[in-house]
């Protein structure tokens, strides 16, 4: 019978085994989930006006529970619901359009007919709770990224990471066409876009299908500016100032997204990040925006990193650490300070150039609400060294570490 000592070592290496095979499946499998997915993620958009307007029925039975003499005291309030069934009405119409051709977004991968595609709203059925408020999360993200009222959000987490591509590889001085820049976590796109504007080589990677429905619309469907109206702030029935503040509407796009240059090389890339990336030495920049903190182990994120940056490349990050997988069962997170992510990072060796440990940032942040979030967020650059050492060896590195937690060779699927 195997001591105490050998049975913890035997647990930990039956957990280290499930970590690292725990994605793993049959390709069969795998295409069947991504499948199954996919058409949760279309019936989640379709079944958006039936979820909100069951909310907003809900309050107007209860406002009908109250004693008469109460409601008479609030004459606007069933006013302002039948607004909310308006706005709710407008936004599905554009979730509807988001929708509409998805089914053939990607160049490497057909998802095949499906009943949802038809109109019958019977064809539609109840979505999860998660995948409801990834899609009000989803519709805010036309706010922070498209909108002008998003700017001064923009401004803050991405100007900064722009100014410093700017500033490391000059347009006066390189060809910027051939500065190679990799924005992971790229969302609904605004950054990788504006990159890719100042004439840069930019590639937005996103794994969400909600993000890249809607990237793949406002991206290569809109060719206007401001012709499409959104009302993000219709599900937030509390903490509202002002009751119009909870049906104004937000127009898009600011920009028109169909603007670059016939010669820009921009694309946006489906896919975990950590199985699309893996050929070495490849990008001349990585920039990272609130991003590091969707890792189940950051510390996979730091060695992809550090696997596809060219020598002398650069690594630039801007965010908090709202670790996703925290609360979530059954799913494995390392939760680190970062102080700990400081320290491994410079232990894998790269060079730290610049950081500011203080940087004052929002998300998605409703401006006229009287609940807001702001983060403290760390804004670091670091660098490849061209002689690439790592932990202290002398041996200059060689491929990825022997003890790599995860390899994959998925193709992305580009949108």
């Amino acid at each position: 019978m195997a001591d105490s000592t050998d049975r913890t070592a035997s647990s930990k290496q039956e957990e280290f085994h499930n970590y690292r095979e725990r994605i793993k499946c049959s390709p069969e499998e795998e295409a069947r989930s991504e499948k199954q997915h996919f058409w949760n993620v279309i019936n989640a958009f379709k079944y958006y006006r039936t979820h909100v307007h069951e909310r907003v029925n809900r309050a107007e039975r209860h406002f009908r529970c109250l004693p008469d003499h109460h409601q008479k005291l609030l004459p606007n309030f069933l006013p302002n619901l039948s607004k909310l069934r308006y706005c709710i009405d407008r936004n599905q119409e554009v979730l509807q359009a988001i929708v509409h051709n998805c089914i053939h977004m990607f160049e490497n991968m057909e998802y095949g007919e499906d009943s949802f595609l038809k109109e019958d709203p019977r064809k539609v059925r109840p979505a999860s709770t998660f995948d409801m408020d990834k899609l009000k999360s989803t519709i805010k993200q036309f706010v922070r990224d498209w909108s002008e009222a998003g700017k001064a959000e923009r401004d803050t987490c991405y100007k900064p990471l722009i100014d410093e591509i700017q500033r490391l590889f000059p347009p006066d001085q390189c060809d910027v066409s051939q500065i190679r820049v990799l924005v992971p976590g790229a969302g609904l796109g605004r950054l990788a876009w504006e990159i890719a504007h100042r004439g840069y080589s930019c590639q937005g990677n996103e794994w969400s299908f909600f993000m890249l429905f809607s990237s793949n619309f406002v991206l290569n469907r809109c060719d206007e500016e401001n012709t499409l109206t959104l009302y993000p702030w219709i599900h937030q029935f509390s903490n509202n100032k002002m009751s119009s503040d909870q049906t104004r509407p937000v127009v898009f796009p600011d920009v028109n997204p169909q603007s670059l240059p016939e010669d820009s090389d921009f694309s946006m890339v489906a896919g975990d990040f950590q199985e699309v990336y893996t050929d070495p030495d490849i990008w001349d920049c990585v920039a990272t925006c609130f991003f590091i903190d969707t890792a189940h182990n950051v510390l996979d994120y730091i060695e992809t990193i550090w696997n596809i940056l060219k020598p002398g490349g650069v690594w630039m990050n801007l965010g908090p650490l709202l670790y996703h997988y925290e609360n979530m069962a059954n799913e494995l997170s390392i939760e680190l300070s970062y102080e700990d992510i400081k320290a491994a990072i410079l232990k894998y060796g790269f060079e730290l150039e610049l950081e500011r440990d203080s940087v004052s940032s929002t998300y998605t942040e409703n401006d006229r609400s009287m609940l807001k979030y702001l983060y403290d967020s760390v804004f670091f650059i670091v660098r490849k060294p061209v002689d690439q050492l790592i932990n202290g060896d002398q041996t200059p590195k060689d491929g990825q570490m022997e003890d790599s937690l995860y390899t994959g060779n998925t193709e992305g699927k580009k949108t």
